[in-house]
Parts: C-alpha cells; structure tokens; sequence
C-alpha cells in the first residue's frame, strides 16, 4: 500500500494553507510581503491595502502568487511612509457615499479609513402605529445552511486552520480571546498579556482558550 502524502503547512504570510511535495505547483500559494504598523494602521507593503482592524487586515488576499514552502520567510522592515490626506471635493460626496454603502468593511461595521470620515446617512426611524404591537410578529432570522463536510477556515483570532462542522467540537479551536495590541512597534495579545517585536514571533505566540471553531 501506497504511503500517503505527509500534508504540510505553508509558511508564507497570508497564506496558512496545507500541501504536500508532490501537490505543489507554481500558482498554487497566495501570499503577501512583510507587514507595516503605524499609527494603528495596518498594511502590506507589496499592494497597499490597509486596515485598521486586524482581524480584517489578516482577510486581505495575497497579491502574490508561487509554490508553497515550509520556510519561514525573512521579513524586510520598510520605512512607514507618512500620506497627505487631500480634502474630498464636495461633488464627489455622492459617488463617496455610494461606495460607502457597498463597502464591506462600513456594512459590517468596523472602522474604513477609506470612508471613516464620510458623513453617516440619517436614516429616518419609520414611526409604528399607535397599538399595533399585538399585531406585528416578529420575522424568524434566516437560518444558514451550512455543509458539514464543506471545509472552511476558523474565524478565532489566532487559529486560522482549516476544519469541518461534522469534527467540530467544545475543544476543537484553540485561540486567543482578547483584542490584538500593537504600540511603539512592540505587539500583542492582550488576554495572555504577551508581547514581542517581530511580527513572524507575534503570529506565533501560543493560544489560551479552547472552543468550538
């Protein structure tokens, strides 16, 4: 019998997938250049996407692409580069708002440094008629039929793996459950109160709480 294939985790930043040697070929790893922190913004140097959230800093997709590798890579430190806010004309607050509304980062609510200074619509509170509480039933939420065989990547801060709801279980995830620091170029997590310099080390530091992924 055949022995089969040792699967491999890829050590590329952005990447997190696993392969094998004889699964790897060129195109098959996404991945990004090496991070920058200023000011609480987060972004890659290789494409200039930012965030200031960094569970959604973590979710932009690798601009580059190449084999996977179980190296970890050595990560260049450029300088951060100050950028000069232009004031937005107001004929362009229109088209501003309108791709404030389809932004996925405003609609779920987190900070966009894209649209964060973009006034909020005012939407009107529609009035409820007088005594018709009795006669409004609340609507059920839509349920989301989910694929217990269908893999997917565990959204904890700190875990990342890949898994599937039919093997998910109380202890399955292993995760960090406070909010990520980053200050004076030092980074951390504050629920282990751990805290290191280089970014490869920080993605590193070991998780403190077990869950369902």
């Amino acid at each position: 019998m055949a022995e089969q294939a040792v699967e491999l985790r890829c050590q590329r930043i952005g990447c997190n997938a696993t392969f094998t040697e004889d699964d790897n070929p060129e195109g098959s790893c996404c991945f990004h250049d090496s991070p920058i922190f200023h000011d609480g913004m987060k972004e890659w140097s290789c494409c200039k996407k930012r965030s200031h959230d960094f569970s959604l800093f973590l979710e932009i997709p690798g601009c580059k692409t190449g084999k996977h590798t179980t190296e970890k890579p050595v990560l260049n430190k450029p300088a951060a580069t100050k950028t000069l806010r232009t004031p937005t004309p107001v004929a362009t607050l229109s088209a501003s708002a309108t791709s404030k509304e389809s932004c996925p980062r405003c609609f779920q609510g987190f900070f966009c440094s894209d649209h964060g200074s973009q006034p909020k619509a005012q939407n009107p509170r529609p009035v409820a008629p007088a005594n018709s509480s009795a006669d409004v039933k609340e609507s059920s939420p839509l349920k989301k039929i989910v694929d217990i065989n269908h893999p997917q990547t565990c959204k904890n801060k700190g875990c990342g793996k890949v898994f599937k709801e039919i093997d998910n279980h109380e202890t399955a995830c292993s995760y960090h459950p406070g909010p990520a620091v980053f200050h004076d170029r030092v980074r951390g997590w504050k629920c282990c109160d751990m805290y290191v310099k280089e970014f490869d080390e920080f993605m590193t530091i070991p998780t403190m709480q077990e869950g369902m992924a």
